[in-house]
């Protein structure tokens, strides 16, 4: 078996590892860095930059380089999180005619799993160029929030860019694998992820090499790109007052005013104040205009406090549903760039009452933890490490009048199965429509819809006499299987629920043969 890497694709940026003897080790990019910006670029020439190469010239070509994509896969065009991140974004989203989200480059249209497999093709190549042969085999994270469709879109970003997933695991458990392998100790974890786009929190048991996931809550839109916004307004609306001058539809502008945003931004981790100069941002009748801004530590807390102090509730649910306290967590783990902000630290520090561990690197422990398990997977590691996840998000069926019956509970531990009894509505009903949904919220409409089938042949009863039996089972793999039986009549019916992630299969095997062509056109350059 050829080598199994681990993938941590971000939100802001991305990370590879694979197992090196007993040990996890970082593959750097082409260009010899630990991690790769997720921005792909598409040029007036007709190239695609990818990684740092795109980053490099997203101030030159804002409306064709694409960045946090991530907040786009698996979404509807008309969620909250894709309008909200439509009004931010300077590239162009439009509806596909699913429903789903569609980015506009130019004459082109693209789903955000095509962009996403253009940084999954990268970081194999950079596998493959670390390595010296051709790597097909990856475990890829995903934040542990993150819904079916979601989940299902990232593993289709990786097949087309010829991946072939082993397993999808959580970002928080993955940090804790690395955090907890070759480590002695046992205890009660929390793991505090805020990454470039999407913050979770996940309480875990350590135990006997075993990783016991007790809860877990998120947001998909808390991360470093909220906070480099707060800094990217207050810049604005500073010029505003300075010189009588709006820059908010000059996207040129606006794109240098985000890095330089997000680089003070970092700079105030390690200092107490830095200075934001971009000369020339515009131009009028008057002359040129300068931008030019001191931006201190204490400045950026009080922009940001708000976005900081809106993880503490979710820090605060995911307690309660471990069953835990603050002062029976042994140990704290940082994971995900923004967790290096002081106030983030401080404020976690105060909350849990101890200092959080700090002997892991924030930004690589994820993909490390990943690689791990492709150890584990590939029989490459001797070491017995189990891990035990939770479903992060409840999972039943619409009822009557478009209510909604949870049959799994959110942070169940998989995998897992469980049954309900149901009834009929009507006299002499002979057939009922099983739609399965996942979610939290009370209302079916509210929910995700995940899959529909029907049980026929019931047998004539009055309302309520018959017993519908609907069990729902969720294997390690996270595949859900659902079947429901009439009891009286023995009839039953069986459905293994497939989310879509807006592609077709037939789309799929489209973009995974293009691809392809596109590697075996390389292939042939590179010999000549």
């Amino acid at each position: 078996m050829g080598h199994v890497i681990g993938i941590d694709l971000g939100t802001t940026y991305s990370c590879i590892a694979h197992l090196a003897g007993d040990h996890p080790r970082v593959i750097p990019s082409l260009e010899g860095f630990p991690t790769t910006p997720s921005i792909v670029s598409f040029t007036r020439g007709g190239e695609t930059l990818i990684g740092d190469l795109a980053l490099r010239q997203a101030i030159a070509n804002p409306e064709n380089t694409l960045f946090a994509v991530k907040r786009l896969i698996g979404r509807k065009f008309n969620s909250e999180e894709v309008q909200n991140a439509r009004a931010r974004l300077p590239y162009k989203l439009i509806e596909a005619p699913n429903g789903d989200v569609l980015i506009e480059v130019g004459s082109q249209q693209i789903t955000p799993q095509e962009v996403s497999a253009m940084i999954l093709g990268y970081l194999k190549k950079c596998a493959e160029s670390y390595l010296g042969e051709e790597v097909r085999d990856v475990v890829i994270t995903v934040p542990a929030h993150f819904g079916d469709h979601q989940r299902q879109a990232t593993k289709d970003a990786a097949a087309i860019a010829g991946l072939n997933v082993m397993r999808v695991i959580n970002e928080p458990t993955a940090a804790s694998v690395a955090y907890g392998l070759n480590r002695k100790q046992n205890g009660n974890i929390a793991v505090f992820d805020m990454g470039g786009g999407t913050f979770d929190i996940t309480m875990l048991e350590i135990g006997g090499g075993v990783f016991h996931v007790l809860a877990t809550n998120g947001d998909s839109y808390l991360g470093g790109e909220d906070f480099d916004q707060r800094v990217l307004d207050w810049l604005l609306e500073d010029f505003r007052k300075d010189h009588k001058a709006d820059l908010s539809g000059d996207k040129l502008a606006i794109q240098r005013i985000k890095e330089a945003a997000e680089r003070a931004k970092r700079e105030l981790s390690f200092t107490q104040e830095t200075e934001i100069n971009l000369p020339f941002i515009s131009a009028s009748s008057g002359g040129s205009k300068h931008l030019r801004k001191v931006l201190s530590r204490s400045i950026l807390e009080n922009l940001t406090a708000d976005l900081v102090e809106k993880a503490f509730p979710l820090v605060e649910r995911t307690l309660e549903e471990s069953k835990l306290k603050p002062d029976q967590i042994d140990d704290v783990i940082l994971v995900g760039g923004q967790t290096r902000m002081p106030l983030i630290y401080k404020s976690v520090s105060e909350f849990f009452r101890k200092k959080p561990n700090d002997k892991i690197n924030p930004d690589e422990c994820v993909a490390l933890g990943a690689a791990i398990q492709s150890g584990i997977l590939s029989g490459e590691l001797n070491e017995i490490v189990l891990l035990l996840d939770v479903t992060s998000l409840a999972l039943g069926i619409e009822t009557e009048k478009g209510g909604y019956e949870r049959i799994i509970e959110k942070n169940t531990t998989t995998p897992t199965k469980k049954t309900k009894a149901f009834t009929t509505v009507e006299n002499n009903q002979r057939q009922v429509k099983i739609h399965v949904l996942q979610g939290d919220a009370p209302r079916a409409a509210e929910n995700v819809s995940l899959a529909t089938f029907d049980l026929v042949g019931l047998m004539p009863a009055h309302a309520g006499i018959p017993q519908i039996d609907v069990t729902f089972e969720i294997n390690a793999d996270g595949l859900v299987k659902v079947t429901a039986k009439d009891v009286l009549s023995g009839k039953e019916q069986k459905i293994s629920v497939h989310p879509s992630s807006g592609l077709s299969r037939p789309q799929i095997n489209v973009l995974i043969q293009k691809e392809r062509e596109k590697r075996a056109k390389e292939i042939t350059r590179g010999k000549r």
